[in-house]
């Protein structure tokens, strides 16, 4: 009676956080303490690291049994400490999956899948969110020298106007690339020169050149980023990519472990790359490369197939377009760790229709932020501040104004908002699993020849939709490849075939013919198995 009263204040304690805003690193830590208090079989929580600002980087294992065995989607959020909805996402999933965890079909896949889930692997740049200065970075509490001029962090960003957040500032410019918007004037739009249009402004950062050196808030805190520090095209010279890839304690942390975990057939990250709601497009040219650039064929197709149930789970919509810079969890967690790889934010921005009661009309220029202001004044969020002139020395003599679009606002909804996002991603989540590498043993045949001679036949079957492994899996030495053996005992031996075979992936859907031929009597097993696919033991006795 008082594990169940334990149990139910753990789950209380869960719920009670999860209404709340989002959550720092602290609250973090608590919800996840709390899930492996209310399900310790079904739990497993640890400290993989800290962070050179003493922050820890948590991972939390959920499944049933020997987790270990079993194939496995990593779920990682935080890749962006600005994107606080990603780790939302994550923390939100577990919560979410383990609330259900008492029901037939949520019980049927923790036996048979594993998750790893990695809540924030940005929690430096997280907590700026929380900070008395609110401004969005992506890097870590390391001092760097963005800059290159041999000092470290020596023009950080200013609050000229006192109000607690970093926005921008608008100076008036005859050099200026920026132009009011035709429809909103509190938003900045590019002027387009093959048009014949001039710009009048300079939009920059909210901030002052403290080093002197002719540059805004370049060499500030925050940082490197785990975007950025990955091994797949990692650009060296890049702010906040460090010095060489994997230089941090949190990106070393989770490439040794996900190195290890030979079980894990799929990659789900949140942040601002998305493949899931565009798939991927095939390029011959860069996925035939002698070190492959694009992604394989059969691999593009498996892209193809997530993202329709993505879709179909989330029913989100007009979703943004970007294309990963190097560094990434996404370019690494194909093409460097061999599986399959997914990102998305998550949330967006939706595109917001003219309130006609207002007598709003459509854009007449398409604009994120001109989007931004009019879907949140529908939405009755206020997170603009409006413009204001005050004197700068960096511009004597012109006219700068402090204002815009608050910090955080455009990609990280009100909190509100997160309880749906979580249900539909927790879908998709668990629907994934149920398209994973499944290996069974089918059609096995005895025959008896003669002389002491028996046939051995099988079929080992891939009963899932995906592959047992990418194609870009099967050229990596890392990758365990699908293992089928005959095991004997006593004096048996195989006279014909090979007692252990080695295969490279098995689509989903198909299946491979194994014979052998033995000699002797007793009893005997094939095995057949994967640590993405699972394994499957059938006894014989001939």
């Amino acid at each position: 009676m008082r594990k169940i009263y334990l149990s139910l204040l753990a789950v209380c304690a869960v719920l009670t956080i999860q209404a709340q805003d989002y959550s720092n690193a602290a609250a973090q830590a608590t919800r996840l303490q709390a899930l492996t208090k209310a399900y310790p079989q079904l739990t497993n929580l640890r400290s993989l690291t800290k962070t050179i600002g003493g922050k820890d980087i948590w991972l939390l294992t959920i499944g049933s049994g020997k987790t270990e065995s079993k194939p496995a989607i990593a779920v990682i959020g935080g890749v962006e400490g600005n994107h606080l909805m990603g780790t939302e996402l994550a923390i939100g999933f577990a919560e979410q999956l383990l609330k259900a965890s008492g029901t037939d079909s949520i019980k049927a896949l923790l036996n048979k899948t594993t998750y790893y889930v990695f809540p924030n692997m940005s929690p430096d740049a997280m907590e700026q969110y929380f900070a008395k200065l609110k401004y969005e970075r992506t890097g870590n509490a390391k001092e760097t020298d963005d800059d290159r001029d041999g000092k470290l962090n020596e023009d950080e960003v200013d609050d000229l106007d006192n109000n607690g957040k970093i926005t921008w500032m608008r100076v008036e410019s005859p050099i200026g690339d920026y132009k009011l918007h035709p429809d909103d004037p509190r938003v900045l739009v590019k002027a387009d020169i093959t048009k014949g249009e001039k710009g009048k402004y300079l939009l920059l950062q909210e901030g002052m050149d403290n080093d002197k050196d002719g540059k805004l808030n370049e060499d500030g805190a925050g940082g490197i980023a785990l975007n950025k520090n990955l091994t797949f095209n990692q650009r060296i010279f890049t702010a906040g990519a460090g010095d060489f890839p994997v230089s941090e304690n949190e990106s070393r942390a989770l490439l040794d472990f996900l190195y290890d975990a030979f079980n894990v057939y799929a990659v789900v990250s949140f942040g601002s790359n998305n493949n899931l709601s565009y798939a991927v497009s095939y390029n011959p040219q860069a996925a035939n490369q002698r070190i492959p650039a694009g992604w394989l064929e059969q691999d593009v197709k498996a892209n193809s197939v997530v993202s329709d149930l993505y879709n179909k789970a989330t029913n989100l919509k007009e979703a943004p377009r970007t294309a990963p810079a190097g560094g990434d969890v996404l370019s690494w967690g194909y093409f460097h760790y061999g599986r399959l790889s997914f990102s998305t934010p998550g949330w967006w921005v939706p595109k917001a229709k003219p309130d006609t009661t207002k007598k709003e009309k459509a854009f007449s220029v398409e604009d994120a932020t001109a989007n931004y202001l009019r879907w949140a004044s529908q939405q009755g969020i206020n997170s603009f501040t409006d413009w204001k002139a005050l004197q700068h020395p960096d511009y004597p003599g012109q006219t700068v104004e402090v204002g815009g679009v608050d910090p955080f606002a455009m990609l990280n909804p009100p909190y509100k908002f997160t309880v749906e996002a979580v249900k539909k991603h927790t879908d998709f989540l668990v629907k994934l699993a149920a398209l994973q590498p499944e290996i069974d043993l089918m059609n096995v045949q005895v025959e008896k020849l003669g002389n002491g001679l028996t046939r051995v036949t099988v079929e080992v079957v891939n009963k899932g939709v995906l592959n047992t492994h990418s194609k870009i899996g099967e050229r990596s030495y890392f990758v365990k490849k699908l293992k089928v053996g005959l095991n004997l005992t006593g004096k048996q031996e195989v006279v014909g075939g090979k007692k252990i075979q080695l295969f490279n992936s098995l689509e989903g859907g198909t299946s491979q013919k194994i014979s052998w031929l033995v000699k002797g009597t007793g009893k005997a097993s094939i095995e057949a198995g994967c640590p993405t696919g699972g394994t499957k033991i059938i006894d014989l006795n001939f």
